[in-house]
């Protein structure tokens, strides 16, 4: 039971000491005139101001309510480095034990396990969340048992009562990591891009200046070097292939360190082409002779050298030749000397002429078993005399020209294969497509035919000769869609995809297995031409294997979805495909800082005129402290006890009821009124 006196004015508190002032005033003015009743004059005022200010005894019948206190403790990935653990969830238990057996204090106990992806130790977040559900007025002390390190500071809540950290870790702990500054994600084939290392050392460290680096390239044996600790490291590194190239680094376990988690670091770096070189030959002037040209000169990437033969050896017609304004066919240099330095060579209604000898056309067959790419794009010369198939290049032709010539309109189909080729796969609109007129008839196909004509007749062929690739397009009206004729069709998409698979892009391979990382799930893709593909070997980081199946999603695409159950490096094998890709990141958030520090509470918790103590050291007493007070001392923390209570009843008894207002004010005034007039 609490018993005050409140106050319901019936004016605002300014009109009543208006009023008062005014009562005042003549109350004085009576003193000042010598009235003997200025005494009961100001008596009535006084009456009647209280009666404005209508005081009342207001009696509460009061429930205490217990303190709170927070135990938040840290179970983040750091937090299970060493004894960590261990000493943590017996500090909490100890802890727990000494609060309950105050009176009056109840314990909220809190977990903080690691953040969703790589968030790092979420604290405060999760002590503003704990807080959220408690009454602030009960509020009376906050723990944290963690090594410190957090990483949503800026998340802090506003706290009415000291928060103490009992820090975790061993003074002699100490830990060697690896840290990558900088990573690009693209890199230029055959250029070296340099990458940044350190290797630092925290903590009691042991006296060491250098170390080992182990480096790795997509799973391969690793190379051994010997680097400083301390310093940055210049590292330049040339990418071995196009498409992702994985890039391991990895320093041995020193004796004693705390964690190796953060001894690797992956960098997987994407290889690109700077420049393709491509070679294009034009035999003549025809209606779609552009259309190579304005293709590859639409790729800001792609460098062409384009020749068209537009005054044949055959053609006698007596212009001088210092009028003509074309320059020589430099065949030599370019079929002999720099045929090497070209990725692509494209033979557009190309026909013998005598302009290339049978020499120049022996070494494109010889560049093309070394790894070229060679297109022919055959109009009515492939299936004449002079075609280009009755040279040294009809070795790796992919197919043979019967000499007939289809002149009639036809649509162009992908086939079953070419439904599941990437050149092909995936060209929406089939049936909408315009007519192309002209088709040259082929037999003898080597390789795959993803487009067919007149009659399922091949039209486009695609091959691997050794180690390089060759494709015949089997008509010349491929322009036609870009003229949109009867609609169109998607000449700019097909052709670009058929020059690029060519040159051997990646992610172009028929025949591919690849995955995309998400965190710690990975999609695994493989791309065949088959009509099934076999179960997929995982090696994970530690060396152990599983195998998952693949569903087909689409013709020639089978995926999988695998969540990976640790961070690291996974090997993914089928068949004769293999890849390697990493999942998260080599060293988490949670591994960037392993040493136990205050450092970063220490702003918050000084605020608070709170401690920080190390569990190392033992579990602290634990005192009463009143609010603004220090909290912590040699051995001891405090806690504020709250003296928080609940409201069960109020009760109001006027000072002034109406009757006795009204019985003093008229006796006051009556008296004044008597004493005066008797003088």
């Amino acid at each position: 039971m609490m018993g005050q006196i409140v106050f319901d004015p019936l004016l605002p508190w300014p009109l009543i000491a208006g009023l008062a002032a005014i009562a005042f005033a003549g109350a004085m003015l009576a003193l000042w005139r010598g009235l003997s009743g200025w005494a009961l004059r100001a008596l009535a005022g006084l009456v009647l101001i209280g009666a404005l200010a209508q005081p009342s005894y207001q009696i509460e019948d009061r429930a205490p309510l217990s303190d709170i206190v927070l135990i938040v403790e840290d179970q983040s990935a750091s937090q299970r480095l060493a004894e960590r653990a261990g000493v943590t969830e017996t500090a909490a238990d100890t802890l727990e034990a000494d609060l309950l057996a105050r009176a009056n204090t109840e314990v909220r106990r809190i977990t903080v396990p690691d953040g969703e992806g790589d968030a790092g130790t979420q604290l405060m977040t999760a002590l503003s969340a704990a807080m959220a559900e408690e009454p602030r007025g009960r509020i009376a002390g906050v723990f944290l048992l963690s090594d410190g390190r957090l990483h949503d500071l800026e998340r802090a809540p506003e706290l009415p009562a000291p928060m103490h950290l009992l820090m975790t870790g061993q003074q002699t702990d100490w830990d060697r990591r690896l840290i990558v500054r900088n990573a690009p994600a693209f890199a230029i084939l055959g250029e070296p891009v340099e990458l940044t290392l350190r290797v630092e050392d925290e903590g009691a460290s042991p006296d060491a200046s250098s170390t080992e680096l182990l480096i790795s390239v997509d799973g391969a044996a690793s190379q051994s070097y010997t680097v400083p600790i301390g310093e940055d490291l210049t590292l330049p590194i040339t990418l071995p292939h196009g498409g992702l190239n994985v890039i391991q680094f990895t320093l041995p376990e020193a004796d004693g360190e705390l964690t190796d988690r953060n001894n690797t670091a992956l960098v997987q770096i994407n290889g690109v082409r700077d420049r393709l070189r491509v070679l294009l030959v034009s035999g003549e002037p025809h209606a779609g002779g552009r259309t190579w040209r304005n293709l590859l000169k639409s790729d800001s990437s792609v460098d062409l050298v384009h020749f068209t033969i537009l005054r044949p050896p055959e053609k006698q017609d007596g212009v001088p030749v210092n009028e003509l304004s074309l320059i020589a066919f430099p065949t030599r240099e370019l079929f002999l000397e720099k045929i090497e330095d070209f990725d692509l060579i494209i033979f557009d209604r190309y026909k013998r002429r005598g302009i290339l000898p049978a020499i120049y056309l022996d070494n494109v067959r010889n560049y093309v078993e070394q790894g070229g790419a060679v297109l022919v794009a055959a109009g009515p010369d492939f299936a004449s005399a002079d075609s280009i198939y009755r040279s040294p290049l009809a070795d790796i032709m992919p197919a043979e020209p019967t000499a007939r010539v289809v002149e009639e309109g036809f649509r162009p189909t992908v086939t079953d294969i070419g439904e599941k080729h990437p050149v092909t796969a995936g060209l929406l609109g089939a049936e909408t497509w315009g007519r192309w007129m002209r088709q040259i008839e082929v037999d003898s196909v080597q390789g795959d035919v993803v487009l067919s004509g007149v009659e399922e007749r091949p039209l486009l062929v695609l091959n691997r000769v050794g180690e390089g690739r060759i494709a015949l397009l089997a008509s010349d009206h491929a322009w036609l869609w870009n003229r949109g004729f009867e609609g169109g069709g998607p000449q700019m998409e097909l052709l670009r995809r058929l020059s690029h698979w060519m040159m051997k892009e990646p992610e172009l391979e028929e025949e591919a297995l690849w995955a995309e990382p998400q965190g710690q799930t990975m999609r695994i893709i493989r791309r065949s031409l088959g009509e099934t593909v076999g179960a997929v070997t995982i090696t994970r980081p530690d060396g152990g294997t599983e195998e998952i199946t693949l569903e087909e999603v689409s013709p020639g695409r089978f995926e999988a979805l695998y969540d990976g159950p640790e961070i690291g490096l996974y090997r993914l094998t089928e068949g004769d495909q293999n890849t390697v890709v990493g999942l998260g990141p080599a060293a988490p958030r949670e591994f960037e800082q392993t040493i136990a520090s205050a450092a970063a509470l220490s702003p918050t918790i000084e605020a608070l005129r709170s401690g920080v103590m190390r569990l190392e050291d033992g579990i602290p007493d634990i005192r009463n402290v009143r609010e603004g007070r220090p909290a912590a001392g040699r051995g001891w923390v405090g806690i504020t006890p709250r003296e928080a209570f609940e409201t069960l009843d109020v009760r109001q008894t006027p000072l002034l009821p109406a009757w006795l207002v009204l019985l003093l004010a008229s006796l006051m005034i009556v008296g004044a009124w008597l004493r005066e007039g008797r003088n």
